[in-house]
């Protein structure tokens, strides 16, 4: 039950901060922010806000600082917006999907590449002893003649029944 609603403060909390910064704060040091996610505490009065930024890592700082001096002023638009007794406080994190993303297809495109070095290596291997390191050789050819000599009288054996 307080997981549902506080899913709901969350979602209510993300739509507000993303209207506002929409709209636009009056601080130049703002970048291009993307909230992620918004997580509240079990009893709604701490918000976590996740956000990504477009841009290098001085675009992300300058994004910081002006979401930090701007958080009274959100969280007051978050307290009108929201029906509840007592406005959660906000705290701003930056999201590094970006960056664990960028890392993960640079680990998958290293593995890909070495998966095709390992490939073209195993089409020009050759074994090292025979191809087939099963097969078992012939012991004997006493045993062969032993064989062929029971099958020779075998033969016999049945062409006399048969006369």
């Amino acid at each position: 039950m307080a997981g549902e609603r506080q899913a709901r403060v969350a979602d209510r909390i993300r739509v507000v901060l993303a209207e506002r910064l929409e709209k636009g704060l009056r601080d130049p040091r703002l970048g291009f922010v993307t909230i992620t996610d918004v997580r509240v505490t079990g009893d709604l009065q701490h918000a976590s806000v996740f956000y990504t930024v477009m841009g290098d890592e001085a675009h992300r700082n300058d994004t910081a600082a002006a979401l930090k001096s701007a958080t009274g002023m959100l969280r007051s638009e978050v307290g009108k917006n929201l029906n509840t007794r007592l406005t959660p406080t906000l705290e701003f994190i930056l999201d590094a999907i970006p960056e664990n993303a960028d890392h993960i297809s640079a680990l998958l495109r290293e593995a890909r590449e070495r998966d095709e070095s390992v490939a073209g290596l195993a089409a020009s291997a050759t074994y090292a002893g025979e191809a087939d390191p099963y097969v078992k050789p012939r012991e004997d050819d006493a045993e062969d003649d032993d064989a062929e000599d029971d099958d020779a009288e075998d033969d016999d054996a049945e062409d006399d029944k048969r006369a």
